[in-house]
């Protein structure tokens, strides 16, 4: 289909003529013939109905003009959380992005002009592993829920010659049916296991899961529910039959304060790094992180870098293990995995520079108490129950006798994000939502959503 003359414009750097010319070489009479394959009842015959054509000034008003229409945290009060969370982010980490040494986020393929680049991974997989309580941590991978997969095709690989991948339902929605999507061709199961009233697993349900035939075991804590896992008895379950265990984390400033995987004999661990000062946007991108023990680190996807010296005995960093396909034989790769988010990772490994040791405790601390503080406040208001009881750390949910999307409704018209509304993922929790509280926070807001979340029961209950 031939444009109108209109529709060229400078981001379009093939002229008619330029378009003919490369028909005639390839043999071809014209542009749709390359298409030839695809069905017409598919094709799209004429053109999108969208305003224009603009000039670049028109179409920059007319997005302004889209965004003004979103809510955001900015113009909101926003206590969402569910993987993405609205953390401090030190000014200088953006400026600090900008430096010439980090010109480039591409693979550091010439460690000669990559020194930066090199040595900023090295230290954000030093951080992960401390935090961790681990062993060895590779450069990153994309986000939390494709490291999930990458940790179960890993645990595959070590377990051999079973089927079945048990996690927990309480995992993040999505980041299972990433592993749905990953795994449906590969002919693994995927068993979940749900939870009892105080919001961990049931470990009753994980011991019947853990057959003879499981590879491995997810769990993630704090969970979705935003209730801590009991680490040490899934651990059990699964060492009974040499199941991989994988712990998963997507709020990352709970390492913080909360004792690490590492520390209670799990063999990996894989999260979303978004937590340590990346701002929320709209879900990404974000940054994947992937920690394991040390008798695992070859069956690693990605890459990761190390530390030596170069000729001249100074200080040097190179990439160390590179196990994907573009590095060695297809047949060896253990994965395709080409996207790390080194970008991302250098911004996640100057907030951790930057905040220390006892920066993060303090973060931590902060969450925990707030959460504290509101869950206290919320159960004080007639009709509303804290749904779980096991121990949270920042996030928790509330029930309330009317749906949840009404009551979220009433609080955004107050200009408060009040939470997410379970009943999107799972049956028989419509009235139940995910809140989510930071450091962000202050007793005011706090006190504020309290209020405003009594006044929407009490017109709902009219």
């Amino acid at each position: 289909m031939k444009l109108p003359e209109s529709t060229q414009h400078r981001y379009i750097p093939n002229a008619e003529q330029d378009v003919k010319e490369m028909l005639a070489v390839i043999g071809v009479d014209s542009i749709d013939r390359l298409f030839d394959s695809i069905p017409d009842d598919v094709k799209l015959e004429q053109l999108l109905d969208i305003p224009g054509p603009w000039s670049e000034i028109e179409a920059r008003r007319w997005f302004r003009e889209l965004a003004a229409k979103n809510k955001s945290a900015v113009d909101h009060l926003s206590f969402l959380g569910g993987g993405s969370y609205a953390h401090f982010q030190p000014a200088c980490v953006d400026q600090l992005l900008l430096r010439a040494e980090f010109l480039t986020s591409y693979t550091p393929y010439q460690p000669e002009v990559s020194q930066g680049t090199l040595q900023s991974i090295f230290e954000y997989q030093t951080h992960q592993c401390l935090l961790t309580g681990l062993d060895v941590a590779n450069a990153s991978l994309y986000d939390g829920s494709t490291a999930l997969c990458e940790a179960v095709l890993l645990a595959e690989r070590v377990v051999k010659n079973r089927t079945k991948i048990v996690i927990g339902k309480s995992v993040h929605p999505q980041y299972t049916e990433t592993v749905r999507t990953y795994i449906q061709n590969l002919g693994y199961e995927v068993v979940e296991v749900g939870w009892t009233k105080d919001g961990r697993i049931d470990t009753k349900a994980l011991h019947s899961a853990c057959t003879d035939d499981v590879f491995a075991v997810a769990v993630q804590s704090p969970n979705f529910l935003g209730v801590l896992e009991d680490y040490d008895a899934i651990r059990a379950i699964a060492d009974g039959v040499g199941a991989v265990k994988i712990a998963v984390i997507t709020e990352a400033t709970s390492l913080g304060i909360v004792s690490p995987p590492g520390a209670h004999g799990f063999d990996i661990c894989v999260g979303e790094g978004q937590g340590w000062g990346i701002p929320t946007q709209f879900g990404g991108p974000y940054v994947g992180f992937m920690v394991v023990r040390d008798a695992l680190k070859r069956h690693m996807p990605g890459r990761l870098v190390g530390e030596t010296v170069d000729v001249d005995g100074r200080r040097a960093y190179v990439l160390t293990l590179a196990t994907r396909e573009q590095h060695i034989r297809r047949g060896k790769a253990t994965s395709n995995i080409c996207t790390n988010e080194a970008l991302f990772a250098l911004a996640a490994n100057i907030y951790l520079s930057l905040m220390g040791k006892e920066g993060l405790r303090e973060v931590a601390t902060q969450c925990l108490h707030k959460a504290a503080y509101l869950r206290d406040k919320l159960s004080a208001i007639a009709t509303v129950t804290i749904a779980f009881s096991g121990p949270v750390y920042n996030e928790f949910v509330v029930r309330t006798p009317f749906p949840a999307r009404e009551i979220l409704l009433d609080l955004e018209h107050e200009k408060i994000l009040g939470g997410i509304p379970l009943g999107q993922f799972y049956r028989g929790h419509e009235n139940d939502f995910l809140v989510a509280v930071t450091e962000l926070h202050s007793r005011e807001q706090l006190d504020r959503y309290a209020v405003v979340l009594s006044a929407a029961i009490s017109r709902e209950r009219r």
